[in-house]
């Protein structure tokens, strides 16, 4: 497969800007957004389970943070291999869209969360498709315990996800979502122009290098919290989840139900914390 196929994060196009009046033509860089078909594979027979809207980058930790998020894995040993597909039948500048993860058959995965083929929008994720009896019938226990983090402490993590974010810098039409320990030290961020997506890659991440659950952190995404976050970070093991803006009702009642602690608006020295307030110091 030729590497200059491979999709980029960012496309330049020509634009024209309009200042006073006065009209200019000149290149300007825009984020990515192309399909992403997972498919699994299991004692070679393979099959579409999702197809996703994303921004170019971390794929295989996108896929494996999805098929984590869904119930379908829940071991890293699970996971045999993660590439992308090399059908020869396939158009060249589609090579790089299809991920293929391949499953060891004796671990018997559950693929009855995926037995339906479902497209998820960059914007709102899988919606409607499980509820808060779901996320428990996946395993899911209470996150008791976890870190105590300062209030000062959460007040530094926008400002710290933003300086991560490299592509939305020049783009400015991506989403984050970072991993910091209590000190607020980053960890690992990952952007995408789904926010969903973006969660996913992170979990991904920490799921391919073995480190969940994510018991000690914290997680910071960029707009607001909704359940399909808040169900990946329960999922995950994440006891505290953070947003700039604010979250769903259904999350709320998710970070209730599992103990997570859940803050939105975290804007400057101002947060309202929804859910789980008692890790939080002054």
């Amino acid at each position: 497969m030729s590497m200059e196929l491979r999709p980029a994060a960012e496309t330049r196009r020509e634009i024209v800007t309009f200042d006073d009046g006065v009209a200019s033509r000149h290149n300007d860089s825009l984020v990515t957004e192309e399909p992403l078909e997972i498919r699994v594979s299991i004692a070679g027979r393979s099959k579409t389970v999702a197809v996703t809207m994303r921004t170019p980058g971390a794929d295989f930790e996108l896929a494996a943070g999805f098929l984590f998020g869904e119930g379908v894995i829940s071991r890293r040993d699970q996971v045999v291999q993660i590439s992308y597909c090399k059908d020869d039948d396939l158009p060249a500048d589609q090579l790089y869209n299809i991920v293929m993860v391949e499953l060891d058959p004796s671990t018997e995965p559950d693929l009855r969360p995926l037995d339906r083929h479902f497209y998820v929008t960059s914007a709102c994720g899988v919606c409607g498709k499980a509820n808060l009896e779901s996320i428990a019938a996946r395993g899911a226990e209470p996150l008791t315990g976890g870190p105590e983090v300062s209030a000062g402490v959460l007040s530094l993590l926008p400002a710290t996800l933003g300086d991560s974010q490299r592509v939305f810098a020049r783009t400015g039409g991506l989403h984050s979502a970072g991993l910091f320990e209590p000190t607020g030290a980053l960890i690992a961020g990952r952007e995408d122009v789904g926010r969903h997506n973006a969660l996913d890659k992170l979990i991904g991440w920490a799921f391919l290098e073995s480190r969940l659950p994510l018991a000690g952190y914290i997680v910071m995404v960029s707009g607001r919290s909704s359940y399909e976050l808040a169900q990946k970070c329960v999922t995950a093991g994440v006891p505290v989840l953070c947003s700039v803006s604010a979250p769903s009702s259904l999350a709320v009642d998710v970070a209730d139900r599992f103990g997570m602690t859940l803050v939105g608006f975290l804007r400057g020295n101002k947060m309202n914390v929804y859910a789980g307030a008692e890790r939080i110091t002054s």
